[in-house]
Parts: structure tokens; C-alpha cells; sequence
């Protein structure tokens, strides 16, 4: 109990670059090496993966992939099925009609104009069917390496809950996460939101009692 009084009492001085420094050590200590839990094993099927885990839990995505990818090997076999096959095999996704439709035009257009390769830049990804900013930022993020910080349900709660980055739209808080975030730590920095979001700061019933960052939280504090 001292000690968390202490650590309270210390808060309480903190300026604001000090406590965003706090928030990312603690970070950096507890998940040196942040993965997404996405299942893939080249830049395709992160790509596909990524575009069916939009509104759909990564655990849900796992299942249905394996046999995805055993029909469809290649972005090359991807291209030649129909909406109506892809359909049959992402039915338990959410919104699958949609997302068959993604896939289908999205498998088509990069053996049509790219050559069969996944592009890595954000402004080539974007107009590829079913594959908005954020699906790009963690295409860039992932496959690539790049710096990338995409704003998720997970990472917007996160964010403005903590006052880490507040912001009424995801690329307000995107643009805000960007400045405030030292660009050795952003490729990290997403996973970190996006793992504390999914198990700690939960959307309905956050654990703060578990949570290590909660002294800093302005919403768990306001809470007390």
C-alpha cells in the first residue's frame, strides 16, 4: 500500500511528456516484442487476414483461414474465385457477403496492376478493394516494418480514454498518437494499444485493478 502512494503521490508531479514516457516504458517492459495475433505467413494472407478481421475478432479470422488459404494458396488462385466461393468458406465472418466481394476485387486488381505482389505503400493499399487506412497501416506495420500506428476500435478506446491521444475521429487520434509517440517505439505502439484494449481496458468492464497505467487514466480516476 505505500508503494502505490507513493506512485500516486508521483503521478500527481508528473508533466505530460513524463507520464507519456511512463506510459510507453511500461509498455516496452511488460511486451518487448508485441506480435499480432492474426495467423499468416506472407504478406497475402496478412492482407486477407486483415481484411476479414475488420468487426470480427482475430480468433474467429484463425479458424476460418486455414481452409481459405488451402483452396487459395496464392493471391493468383484468390483472383480466379467468385464472390459466391469465397462466400462459402468466410460464412461464419462477419458481414461475409461483403468481405467476399473485397476479396474477390481485391485479389484480381493486385495480379491485374501490381503483379501479383502485395504493395507497401499506404496510398497503392488504399485502393485496393475492402482495405481502408487502417487496414493499411497494419499491412505496412506487419509485412513491411513500417512505423505505422493504425487506430482500431481498440486503440481509439485506449487512447482516449488514458487522454493518451484524444480525438473524436480515428484520424484525429492517429495524427495526435503519431506526435506524441517517439518513432523508435511506433511500430510497437500499436500492438501495445491494441493487447492492453482487447484484455485490459476492455470496452465494457475494464480491469483497472489490474492495470498498471490506471493512476494515469483520467477516466479511472474520474471513476474513484
Amino acid at each position: 500500500m505505500p508503494h502505490v502512494i507513493l506512485l500516486h503521490a508521483a503521478f500527481a508531479f508528473m508533466t505530460k511528456k513524463e507520464r507519456y514516457a511512463f506510459v510507453l516504458d511500461y509498455f516496452r517492459k511488460a511486451i518487448p516484442d508485441p506480435e499480432t495475433e492474426l495467423q499468416y505467413t506472407n504478406p497475402y494472407e496478412l492482407l486477407v487476414a486483415v481484411i476479414l478481421s475488420a468487426q470480427c475478432t482475430d480468433k474467429r479470422v484463425n479458424l476460418v483461414t486455414p481452409s481459405l488459404f488451402k483452396k487459395y494458396p496464392t493471391v493468383e488462385d484468390l483472383a480466379t474465385a467468385s464472390p459466391e466461393e469465397i462466400f462459402s468458406l468466410i460464412r461464419s465472418i462477419s458481414y461475409p457477403n461483403n468481405k467476399a466481394k473485397h476479396l474477390a476485387g481485391m485479389a484480381r486488381k493486385l495480379v491485374n496492376e501490381f503483379g501479383g505482389e502485395v504493395p507497401a505503400t499506404i496510398e497503392e493499399l488504399v485502393t485496393l478493394p475492402g482495405v481502408g487506412r487502417k487496414t493499411a497501416n497494419v499491412v505496412l506495420n506487419i509485412a513491411f516494418g513500417h512505423p505505422t500506428i493504425a487506430v482500431d476500435t481498440h486503440v481509439f478506446r485506449v487512447s482516449n480514454r488514458t487522454g493518451l491521444a484524444k480525438g473524436d475521429t480515428v484520424e484525429v487520434v492517429e495524427q495526435k498518437l503519431k506526435k506524441v509517440i517517439p518513432s523508435e517505439v511506433k511500430r510497437h505502439a500499436h500492438h501495445w494499444l491494441i493487447l492492453h484494449g482487447r484484455y485490459v481496458c476492455k470496452a465494457r468492464n475494464p480491469n483497472c485493478a489490474e492495470c498498471v497505467i490506471a493512476d494515469l487514466c483520467p477516466s479511472h480516476i474520474l471513476q474513484r
